[in-house]
């Protein structure tokens, strides 16, 4: 039964993500990273928000984190609904 998926069940991969990476980038860097949105943080880090396919599409954010020389801080799997609130 866990094998079988109906067509508004997300993949168990899929969702939205939370990337928080140490540095200022601004909204022309929106491009680059897809669908995701970018935040600046009052401590100097960069919060990139969105809906990510599969742990192909994830890695290849972090990949683009890396060929940025971005210190990756942190990436956590959220709720659609913790999506929507603003960073704390």
């Amino acid at each position: 039964m866990d094998q079988l998926r109906t067509a508004v069940d997300p993949a168990p991969d899929e969702g939205w993500y939370r990337i928080r990476v140490r540095g200022r980038l601004d909204q022309r860097w929106s491009t680059w990273f897809g669908d995701m949105s970018l935040t600046g943080g009052e401590d100097g880090t960069t919060v990139l928000r969105g809906r990510v396919g599969d742990q192909a599409a994830l890695h290849g954010l972090i990949e683009k984190v890396r060929d940025l020389g971005l210190t990756l801080l942190e990436v956590s799997h959220e709720a659609p609904d913790a999506a929507a609130e603003p960073d704390r």
